[in-house]
């Protein structure tokens, strides 16, 4: 079997997209090696060898310093016939790999230029400065790369400028695996995945002010401070704080819930981003209340699977809330729904196979 390398100094060795999704779907034609960066020690799981280059480093310049040539030094010793990097930090790394006459893909999971641009504690005058060297810097490089793969249409458009060789694997959900049977409904909501102020988390709890029912949230925080304020508000009380909690946890919190709400607030990333929990609620059947961006309602309203608002409003959230609740085979409907287009067009099975043909395409160049 051919040997191949998907590499991050970012994300966690079980990422969703990375581990579950492309290496575990690649590890049935490939010896699949994944390169990662926290300090938790080399193993094999389901077929793919983890190779862990130590702890990584707590800001992105070092990551780019120091952490991209750990990678790289072991990305050399592997001697494998293509690799695929995840992060922008990785972007040298992935060059010099181009150099030594290796096939390489540049995975983008989000649109970094606009994504720094929604970063409120940076300087509003560094900021665009920031974001347009980014963009270069990734515009240059991806000229080099033998295939972009982006993670939603959006940013496949804006690399297929530049390079031909572009096409989006979105994160749509893995069929049957969020999906729980014989669970017993409660009269809760429930939100997951990464707990920041971008997401506009503060609203969502707010919203729970008047609703006789309970919020459930699940998912990794990083900003510690940012926890305590949300706990200070005395919406707090109608909360169930998880943490992170594994795939099979969040099968039940899903299953267990009426709705889930992706209230995520208006930055220029998240306009038209596609988050990974739209379709995970949506395969788990249950509806959604999300934001009520252009591209969300598309995805949501359009298919009858949920109700979109102002997430800057935390009364709109509460008003969707109580609409719910007081509509119980409504909110039924919404989630048969979204899980009916789950199955039909927004699954892994699809984006499986788009990722094999691109492997196929660059190792038989």
């Amino acid at each position: 079997m051919k040997k191949i390398c998907h590499i991050t100094t970012v994300h966690p060795r079980y990422d969703v997209r990375i581990f579950y999704k492309e290496c575990k779907s690649l590890s049935k034609y490939y010896e699949v090696y994944l390169i990662v960066a926290d300090g938790l020690g080399d193993e094999v799981k389901d077929n793919i060898h983890i190779v862990d280059i130590g702890l990584r480093q707590n800001s992105r310049l070092k990551r780019a310093r120091i952490d991209s040539k750990k990678a790289l030094k072991k990305a050399i010793e592997l001697n494998c016939e293509l690799y695929h990097f995840h992060d922008p930090e990785l972007i040298r790394t992935g060059v010099k790999l181009k150099k030594r006459g290796k096939k390489v893909i540049y995975d983008t999971h989000e649109d970094l230029p606009r994504q720094i641009m929604g970063k409120p504690y940076l300087n509003k005058f560094i900021k665009p400065i920031l974001a347009n060297f980014i963009e270069w810097l990734e515009n240059r490089a991806a000229k080099q790369f033998d295939y972009i793969c982006s993670a939603t249409p959006y940013i496949r458009e804006r690399f297929k400028m530049i390079n031909r060789n572009t096409v989006d694997i979105n994160n749509y959900p893995i069929l049957g695996e969020l999906f729980q049977t014989n669970i017993n409904k409660e009269n809760t909501f429930c939100y997951t995945g990464g707990i920041t102020r971008i997401r506009g988390i503060a609203n969502i709890i707010k919203a729970m002010k008047n609703i006789n029912s309970k919020l459930v949230i699940a998912g990794r925080v990083n900003d510690k401070s940012y926890l305590s304020e949300i706990k200070e508000l005395n919406e707090w009380e109608k909360v169930e704080y998880l943490g992170l909690v594994d795939r099979e946890e969040l099968a039940i919190v899903l299953s267990r819930s009426i709705a889930g709400i992706v209230t995520f607030l208006p930055s220029q990333n998240h306009l038209n981003s596609q988050p990974n929990k739209i379709f995970e609620y949506m395969s788990a059947g249950i509806a959604i209340i999300g934001s009520d961006f252009k591209l969300w309602k598309e995805i949501i309203e359009d298919n009858y699977c949920g109700i979109c608002v102002n997430p800057e409003k935390s009364e709109e959230i509460s008003e969707a809330m109580q609409y719910l609740i007081d509509n119980p085979e409504k909110t039924k409907s919404m989630g048969e729904n979204g899980q009916r287009i789950v199955l039909k067009k927004y699954n892994w099975n699809v984006e499986e196979r788009k990722l094999s043909d691109v492997y196929n395409k660059v190792l038989i160049k």
